[in-house]
């Protein structure tokens, strides 16, 4: 299939808020391709980011997802989730913003609890108390959240109103985009 001269859309927002199925909906719906950053990981370091982060830890996945964005994304025409944590360390919500129109989805720890739970196994919310560990992660997080991407949020609307929001979000916004020029 030939790369659309449409910008990306880039998913951003924290694990659990639905950045993979609806990305993938979306994908389909508009006959483009899907990359999931976190499979992208996966694939260049050969090993689940369990294990990366059980052999490696976090600074070595962090840097994995550096180079997946700057090296292994479409220059335009895919629709991209992104890692929960992609957008957080310092020039990355800038580096991502660079890449296409990015909207940010948002869900309470609530329901994010209540999907991760259902989703296997989360380095991050290893201990005790998970649901303290994404309010805390939330707090941290969510100024880069905000500073990178239009934010939706995903709290009481079905998958097809998550999927009305974003396609007006991206209607209003493609036209204007401009890749940055490197």
């Amino acid at each position: 299939m030939a790369e659309s001269s449409q910008p990306n859309l880039l998913l951003v927002g924290f694990m659990g808020t639905g950045k993979s199925t609806l990305g993938r909906l979306l994908a389909r719906r508009w006959g483009r391709p899907f990359v999931d950053t976190d499979e992208v990981v996966e694939r260049l370091a050969g090993k689940t980011i369990p294990e990366i982060f059980a052999q490696d830890g976090e600074p070595a996945f962090r840097a994995l997802e550096r180079q997946v964005v700057e090296s292994h994304l479409p220059s335009s025409g895919a629709v991209i989730a992104c890692g929960g944590g992609l957008v957080v360390p310092e020039g990355m919500g800038a580096l991502v913003a660079a890449k296409g129109v990015v909207v940010t989805l948002f869900a309470s720890a609530e329901s994010i609890l209540r999907r991760t739970e259902k989703r296997g196994h989360r380095p991050l919310l290893e201990g005790p108390d998970p649901e303290t560990r994404i309010r805390e992660l939330l707090a941290s997080r969510e100024k880069a959240y905000l500073a990178c991407g239009i934010a939706v949020f995903t709290d009481g609307r079905t998958l097809q109103q998550m999927v009305d929001a974003v396609e007006r979000i991206y209607r209003r916004e493609a036209p204007s985009f401009r890749p940055a020029q490197g």
